[in-house]
């Protein structure tokens, strides 16, 4: 929107201590540098191994705007390819999902590749014989995603050789998926309940922010959430509370609550809410549970696995994962104004179905097209997104709880309302968008 060239320096000036400039949100060119270099020198979630169980089976999504395929080999390696075929460019497949067989075919000109991305064969050979096909790009077949790590069955790529490795780069906050996975007594999930996708007319990184904001969801769902409290104050006394309002009556707790709950950061943009308690804390206890996770891991075990309650956990650049519901939620950035949203659910492996059903009931609830919930946050994205036009201020004010001590290097937690996971966030944008300019 400012229409000034963007250097490496240009850049970190859009991001203070305190504040950042609205061109990170409405500017396209500061999103093309974004898709070029934020989302090529980070980490970033592909998708889950329970979802390519079988050999040549495969997943197509996208690393910032580059469409890839994640894919199950014949050996039983997860590779990560570019969806592109060395030819002529054409996208190996379209569809989200399939299998391959032992091999993708190009619909093109039928050029076919191993499931590692291999060339496996060319109509008419011959035609190539003394031109070099052998040491041309394409003759190398479908080019693989330079890193992609398998941790414990979530696929994580990272498109550059810049930047750091993948547990440098993650560190402690592998912690929350840890738990997730631990709430399986087997130690295993697998995605369960299909996606929920859909578009908001905002920027990526407003809902990356709204994960960690917890001074919005008291006002903003008042009018969902507390209504539907409301209304169950009415049930006759005696009524047993429905899953629905316990799932939904915690979005209406006070300041007070969300000042207890805190909030800690890692390094690299990563961060938690939930650290002391948080609004999964109080759901109700599911029969034969316990019981199963205490055959599984011990009884001082399981009450340490159980009673970690974090809430929303961010790995930067662009995905939450909430361990104690099973879910979470990637924002994949389609323009400037426009994100589709995607919502995954998990099955805990070994645990009783009631679990996947109360997991299926909070995506359907919080976080679905038709959420009562969900559109109260939509509505302050759009809000937001036309209000960052006005010229009367052009910076986003980041200052809740801010210190000038604050340590982008250290693990910190603190006060539950502050905002710094948002100051974290853009010390890690400016850092990773700007490593390779």
């Amino acid at each position: 929107m400012s229409h000034i060239p963007f250097d490496a320096n240009a850049i970190q000036n859009l991001v203070r201590d305190r504040e950042v400039h609205r061109d990170v949100y409405v500017d396209e060119e500061v999103f093309r540098l974004e898709m070029l270099h934020l989302f090529s020198n980070t980490w970033v979630y592909v998708g889950h191994d329970s979802q390519i169980p079988n050999s040549g089976d495969y997943f197509g999504t996208e690393i910032g705007t580059q469409p890839v395929l994640m894919v199950r080999h014949t050996d039983g390696s997860v590779k990560v390819l570019y969806n592109r075929c060395p030819h002529k460019g054409v996208r190996i497949t379209s569809e989200t999902c399939g299998n391959a067989g032992k091999f993708f075919r190009c619909p093109y000109h039928a050029w076919s590749f191993k499931t590692d991305g291999s060339l496996l064969a060319i109509p008419l050979k011959k035609g190539y014989e003394n031109t070099g096909l052998a040491e041309s790009h394409a003759g190398q077949g479908m080019s693989p995603v330079a890193h992609v790590r398998n941790y414990r069955g979530f696929i994580f790529a990272k498109l550059s050789n810049l930047g750091q490795g993948f547990e440098e780069y993650f560190g402690d906050s592998l912690s929350s998926i840890d738990n997730m996975i631990d709430r399986s007594p087997e130690g295993r999930l697998e995605v369960a309940g299909g996606v929920f996708r859909y578009t908001h007319p905002c920027n990526w990184k407003m809902l990356v922010e709204n994960q960690t904001d917890t001074c919005h969801p008291m006002v903003a769902h008042e009018s969902s959430a507390g209504t539907a409290v409301e209304v169950w104050k009415s049930a006759p006394p005696g009524t047993l509370m429905p899953m629905a309002i316990e799932l939904l009556a915690p979005f209406i707790g006070p300041y007070e609550f969300s000042e207890e709950m805190g909030i800690r950061v890692w390094p690299n943009g990563h961060g938690h809410t939930g650290v002391s308690k948080s609004i999964h804390s109080n759901y109700s206890a599911v029969p034969e549970y316990f019981e199963r996770m205490v055959a599984a891991y011990g009884e001082d075990r399981a009450k340490g696995i159980l009673g970690e309650n974090r809430h929303n956990t961010i790995y930067f650049p662009n995905l939450m994962v909430k361990g104690p519901i099973q879910l979470l939620r990637i924002f994949k950035p389609l323009a400037a104004n426009k994100t589709l949203v995607e919502s995954w659910t998990f099955r805990l492996v070994g645990a009783p179905d009631l679990l996947l059903e109360r997991t299926l009931s909070y995506n359907r609830l919080i976080n679905a097209p038709t959420s009562i919930v969900g559109h109260d946050d939509l509505e302050m994205y759009e809000r937001a997104q036309l209000g960052l036009r006005s010229n009367a201020n052009q910076w986003v004010n980041l200052q809740r709880l801010y210190s000038p001590d604050e340590d982008p290097e250290q693990t910190i937690a603190t006060n539950g309302t502050t905002e710094l996971q948002m100051r974290n966030q853009f010390r890690a944008w400016a850092k990773y968008i700007t490593l390779s300019m």
